[in-house]
């Protein structure tokens, strides 16, 4: 028997045994990160804007000035370009989605809706609610590869450059969901700049952990929206970001920025659906966190809670598998996530074993599009909710499903 066998025998049996009921399957704020943002609860702000604005009353579509100040210097977009609405951000990127089939974006020939068949790129490992969202409108989807600085831009440029049905690509650009990756300036300049079929393409730049950190080493981006405009495409990039994971998940606030052509589009179609966003609750977001800097301490309260449990990963990782031919892991610089990769054609049954001994994980194969991971592979790890030493029983459990298949999976004799 291979040394992986005999380790597995009796182990898989002994899980089951314990009667495990352990979530690693979404990245959600654990409940004492929520409780750092406990004063936006509780905190009296009265309801006057810095400019007098009475913010009990309709209005105010592109947010509080005194906010997007606050961010525009975090996500890189100029104040007046960039657009503060309600706590969520992929409602924004579905919004988009909407109005560009509806409606076009500017530069388009015609609406999306109206084009023979629409195309995304999708830099795989990635997210999957942006590839639930295009499968929801019927936008085909096109894996390309990710490199440790980006999508392969050499794939990207060939593709775009050659294909008017590619309209989009979709990009978390700084520690990538789930493998940690940070775009290069090298790779947003090209991605800024490069030629494409389609007149209307766009760069849906979700930039969800903008300021979220968990070395000292703070990653920094380059400016997409500048490259964008130097490249002379200056409508070319979305940017999506929220204050989801750095207040209350479930009542933050989310952004828009863009070129002032992209803005003055979105404003002018989310004006039809509604009056204005929850401008006490941005109220009560400036007071918390006042400045940029503001948000720097804020998420380095957040770090104090989360690198622990990233550094305990790396450790139960390395202990059960550090000499294991064929599974190695990302090691992320911030983020929420944890890439897993196991042999060819083991994922699935991984994630099957790990939830039939109560260990819950997302579904092998979310990490590309149409939930099909070709190589079946990737295994993408959540350990923001759970505490420390469930996290680590979730791990072990997780490491002794991978032997049982790796068991199985070993030539006998």
């Amino acid at each position: 028997m291979t040394p992986v066998q005999s380790r597995s025998v009796g182990e898989y049996q002994k899980l089951l045994e314990q009667g495990l009921s352990l979530d690693l399957t979404r990245g959600k704020p654990s409940p004492r990160q929520l409780d750092l943002s406990q004063d936006l609860l509780s905190n009296p702000v009265g309801h006057t804007a810095a400019d007098g604005t009475d913010c009990r009353n309709y209005g105010g579509l592109q947010g509080l000035p005194e906010l997007r100040e606050i961010f525009a210097e975090l996500l890189q977009v100029p104040v007046a370009q960039l657009v503060a609405l309600d706590n969520s951000s992929l409602a924004l990127m579905h919004d988009s989605l909407v109005h560009a089939m509806l409606s076009g974006v500017p530069g388009s020939e015609r609406r999306w809706a109206d084009e023979p068949e629409i195309a995304f790129l999708c830099p795989v490992p990635g997210y999957d609610r942006h590839f639930a969202l295009c499968e929801r409108f019927g936008i085909r989807m096109i894996p390309v590869p990710m490199t440790p600085d980006g999508p392969d831009l050499d794939v990207v440029e060939e593709l775009v450059a050659g294909d008017a049905r590619i309209k989009g690509i979709w990009c978390v650009p700084k520690y990538s969901n789930p493998d940690g990756a940070c775009y290069s300036a090298e790779t947003v300049r090209r991605l800024a700049g490069m030629p494409t079929a389609a007149p209307d393409f766009r760069i849906f730049w979700d930039n969800a952990y903008a300021v979220h950190h968990l070395t000292d080493e703070e990653v920094e981006l380059a400016d997409v929206l500048a490259a964008c405009a130097d490249g002379g495409h200056p409508d070319r990039a979305f940017v999506f970001a929220s204050t989801s994971k750095v207040t209350l998940a479930g009542s933050g606030v989310a952004f828009f920025g863009s070129s002032p052509a992209n803005v003055a589009w979105l404003l002018g179609h989310t004006g039809k659906r509604t009056i204005g966003p929850d401008k006490i609750n941005q109220l009560r977001h400036v007071a918390l966190l006042r400045d940029a800097d503001g948000v720097r301490a804020h998420m380095r309260r957040h770090r104090e809670l989360l690198q622990p449990k990233f550094e305990l990963v790396e450790r139960i990782l390395r202990e059960e598998f550090g000499d294991q031919p064929g599974v190695r892991w990302s090691q992320p610089k911030g983020g929420y996530f944890v890439s897993l990769e196991v042999p060819e054609g083991c994922a699935r049954e991984v994630v099957r074993l790990a939830g039939a001994a109560g260990v819950a994980l997302t579904p092998a194969g979310a990490t590309h599009p149409y939930g099909d991971d070709p190589a079946d592979r990737t295994i993408r790890i959540a350990p923001s909710y759970p505490e420390p030493a469930d996290l680590e029983t979730a791990l072990r459990a997780l490491a002794v499903c991978v032997r049982e298949v790796l068991a199985a999976a070993a030539p006998q004799g």
